[in-house]
Parts: structure tokens; sequence; C-alpha cells
């Protein structure tokens, strides 16, 4: 099938979903490529249908892209293995807050914080959500849905995988949002940046969440990073410290972003699950 563009005045407009699962719409590929030629193949395809296609049309594309191959295939590892940590796509801060997954007692205390520190100091705390949430699920019961593998790729599916994560809001103690991953085509110095700052602050909230409700020796919060490619100077630049735990001279200081996994392939996406959803 064909990749769907609109023009609209005159202009190509890329539409992701239906494009993508005219493209994806046989298994084999997904199982045979690696994920950075996927979207390679996809932007070929349409260059040569649309020629009009902006190139970085196309690179705003690439990141739900990948990340739509990436919850499948954690969707299904999880089911396959019977995991309970399950990991369910986001979407950005301005369509939900992440801190609503918590229970109304846990959302308050950071409702508290962020009108205390706007109060106090006339600063704002200001977060961005991860690509997606790591969910321990074995205190809960779930619908029927979320022991069945995704198969297939339709705008059904993806817009399943994407609203999964309203299944959780107000439902998560303090033990069940175990991590975060937030995942990148490619890296940038200003993208490693982003991961890093958003680490911190997940785990500085994390951190605020303990002593609020008197928490003692907690397994921690968990923030991984992903990419297509990785270099050492990525590696490098992504083992920053998290801001709050250096504060402390009785704790020892936290890395900001734990892991970051090299994820390019089906294969390689296993790996990383198997350190990922481990409990």
């Amino acid at each position: 099938m064909p990749p769907v563009v609109d023009y609209v005045k005159g202009k190509p407009q890329v539409k992701r979903v239906e494009t993508f699962c005219s493209v994806l719409n046989k298994k084999p590929l997904l199982e045979e490529k690696l994920y950075s030629q996927i979207l390679s193949d996809i932007d070929k395809l349409i260059k040569t249908q649309h020629p009009q296609v902006k190139t970085g049309a196309l690179s705003n594309c690439h990141g739900d892209w990948y990340e739509w191959m990436l919850a499948q295939q954690a969707w299904n590892y999880s089911v396959e293995n019977n995991k309970n940590i399950i990991l369910l796509l986001l979407p950005n801060v301005t369509g939900f807050d992440v801190a609503e997954l918590y229970q109304d007692k846990l959302y308050g205390y950071i409702c508290d914080l962020r009108q205390k520190v706007g109060e106090s100091a006339n600063v704002k705390l200001i977060t961005s959500n991860p690509d997606f949430v790591l969910i321990d699920t074995s205190k809960m019961e779930l619908s029927p849905e979320f022991n069945q593998e995704i198969d297939e790729f339709t705008p059904a599916t993806i817009s399943f995988l994407e609203k999964a994560y309203r299944e959780f809001i107000h439902k998560c103690s303090f033990t069940d949002v175990v991590g975060y991953l937030s995942v990148k085509t490619t890296f940038r110095p200003d993208r490693r940046l982003q991961l890093s700052h958003e680490g911190s602050l997940m785990k500085a909230l994390y951190a605020h969440l303990q002593t609020r409700d008197w928490i003692i020796n907690p397994k921690g919060l968990k923030y991984y990073g992903a990419s297509t490619s990785i270099s050492e100077a990525d590696r490098k630049g992504l083992r920053t410290v998290a801001t709050h735990s250096i504060i402390n001279v009785q704790s020892m200081p936290q890395a900001a972003v734990d892991e970051v996994f090299q994820i390019n392939s089906n294969s390689s996406a296993r790996e990383a699950f198997e350190v990922i959803l481990s409990e």
C-alpha cells in the first residue's frame, strides 16, 4: 500500500498513522530489518511518490514511528514472558501530567510542591513527560486486553498502545511506578541534556514523595534512555549525576540516567527489555 499524504492549501502533510500502518502491515518486515532502515525506507517511499514532502517533515514523524515499534515489542515481550512490569507510551506534557498516574494523595503532594515552589521563589517546577513509563502491575487487576499480543500495526492497535496508560490514572501507589524510558531516533548533545535533566527531575520528585510519605529504604526509581545508534560520546554525556542526590552526604550519588540502550532491531529490543522489564 502507498504512503498516505494529504495536501492542505497545496502543502503536503504526512498522515503518520496511516502511512506507518500501510508500510508495516506485514510482520516479516519488522522482523527482518533494522529500525533505522525501516525509517529510511518509509522516507524514500514517500519522497518517491510525493517529492514535495520536506525532509524536516519526515524527520518529525520518525520519533512517533520509532516509539510505536518499541511499544509493540515491549508489550509483546511482557505478554509472552508473563511480566508484571509493563512499558507504556505516554503523551507529551501538554496532553497529560505524568504525576496523575499516582493515587490522589501522592499526586496531591506533587501539586503541593509545585504550588509552594511558585509561591516561595517565583519560579516554576517545569517537567516534561518521558516517552514511556514502567508500571508494576502485580497488585492490580487488568482488563483482558492487557494479556493479548499485538501482532499487527493498524490505526486501532496504535491507538490502543497510545491510550493504555489511561488504565492507570490515579491508581498507582508509590511502588507501582518503577521507572521511565525516553527514546530518541538519534542523539545530539541537546537531546542528551534533555534526558539527563528529565531523569534528574523524575528522581527528585520520587525522593520528594518518599520523604512526604515516610517511606524507608525504597527500591528506587529507574530512568533509561534508548536510541537506534549510540556513540561513546553519548554514553559519556549521559553519565550525569541526579542533582538532588548530591546535597545529602548520608546517601550515595545517583545517576540521572541509569542505562542507555542501543535498540535498532527486534532482537536488540528484546535484549534491552530483559533488563528494563526485570523485577
